[in-house]
């Protein structure tokens, strides 16, 4: 029997949003799977700083500086990054803003902000994508970042889970529409997890304990605890999972 192939070697990866957090923990298991990563992210010093982290460990990793809510220069730098690095084999769409309002306190600007970063920018980007995978016939991998506001939501977060249940939807048009192509899209729901963004969440004193009270591992996730599903959904191993969402989530989600 032959084992399971998690190998990622001879693939290129781009991953939005990827120079902290779980988007950086991707890039370094992809980067040790055997991929070229491209580090995406604002701040070019912030780029350069994790590709050098992966180049340390060993890893090939590419710089490509774009805010990727800017969708009226993603397809020229896209473009770019595709004569420079050639068309990603992988995409991960990792980046996104959140804003804990409820919906009665939010104003219109900060709706349009949060659906552009979190949805559009990833709908935009994985147009591109895949277009480019299937002109050159490679057997691509689109993964996408949702969250557990993908099926549930709470009060004082309502923007956040229109967002996510936005993406759950992509993932599953992407899949239909493209995987006669060969190419498959997939996506990650992650649950709490101890990342620069939910500091102000954990150390809430009625928020923190809340959550760990919920999750029947009773503990915050480590971000390097993501990597596992990112690398099966992006290598031949998954080859047949398509339009599926795998929640990594230590059972929050299940549990009431």
């Amino acid at each position: 029997m032959q084992a399971p192939d998690f190998s990622l070697s001879g693939k290129t990866a781009l991953i939005t949003g990827s120079t902290q957090g779980l988007g950086f923990e991707i890039a370094r298991a992809y980067a040790a799977s055997g991929a070229c990563v491209i580090i995406n992210g604002r701040s070019q010093d912030r780029v350069m700083q994790a590709v050098r982290r992966i180049e340390e460990e060993g890893g090939r990793a590419e710089p490509l500086v774009h805010d990727v809510g800017n969708l009226a220069e993603q397809e020229r730098i896209f473009g770019q990054l595709c004569s420079r690095a050639g068309a990603p084999d992988i995409l991960v769409n990792n980046v996104g803003i959140r804003l804990r309002k409820s919906l009665a306190d939010s104003t219109l600007q900060e709706m349009q902000d949060l659906i552009h970063v979190d949805l559009l920018a990833a709908m935009h980007l994985s147009r591109l994508a895949a277009q480019r995978m299937a002109r050159q016939g490679l057997a691509g991998r689109i993964v996408t970042l949702t969250s557990i506001a993908d099926r549930v939501a709470r009060p004082g977060d309502a923007i956040y889970a229109v967002a996510k249940h936005g993406l759950a939807g992509l993932v599953k048009a992407l899949a239909v529409e493209y995987g006669p192509r060969g190419i498959t899209s997939n996506g990650i729901a992650p649950g709490t997890f101890a990342t620069e963004s939910n500091v102000q969440l954990a150390g809430d004193p009625v928020q923190g304990p809340r959550v760990l009270g919920r999750n029947p591992l009773e503990r915050w996730a480590q971000p390097h605890e993501i990597t596992g599903a990112a690398v099966f959904l992006a290598s031949p191993a998954a080859s047949y999972v398509n339009g599926h969402i795998l929640v990594v989530d230590g059972g929050f989600s299940i549990a009431f």
